[in-house]
């Protein structure tokens, strides 16, 4: 899931995104992200402000992901089924070593909310009811 930068362009030149989302239970998380996704921990804290939180993402990857447990709030479970986060994976057979690890990590894929992503993709839901959906397909703008 992770392109090379191409020859002659620098990393600082490319953007980097974060995505931060709360949750109740980040322990509860990990299973899906690190193991099923195959991302990997790059950062945490504890009682920083209030929150605790882990970073997880690819080191050669220009994103990460971020989510947070703020002390005494409640996050609650995803707003829609709608909320998506999707990969891109054109190769058929990086794809498929992708569903497969999903698969043998116990995940299973759901339908998704919108049929378009049951076309090239499959959709997997983690414990707080946000969705993955991942594309069998390249992301070409």
């Amino acid at each position: 899931m992770v392109r090379e930068i191409p020859a002659g362009q620098s990393r600082a030149l490319i953007p980097r995104l974060r995505v931060a989302r709360p949750t109740d239970d980040i322990a509860a998380l990990l299973p899906f992200y690190c193991d099923g996704l195959g991302l990997s921990i790059i950062a945490r804290f504890e009682n920083h402000d209030g929150f605790d939180g882990v970073m997880l993402g690819h080191a050669a990857a220009p994103y990460h992901f971020e989510f947070t447990v703020a002390h005494g709030h409640i996050a609650g479970r995803a707003p829609t089924p709608d909320n998506l986060l999707v990969f891109y994976i054109p190769d058929p057979a990086e794809w498929q070593v992708a569903i497969d690890r999903m698969r043998s990590c116990g995940f299973a894929p759901v339908p998704a909310f919108n049929r378009y992503w049951d076309i090239n993709g499959l959709t997997f839901e983690d414990p707080d009811g946000y969705r993955v959906v991942l594309q069998r397909a390249a992301w070409d703008l």
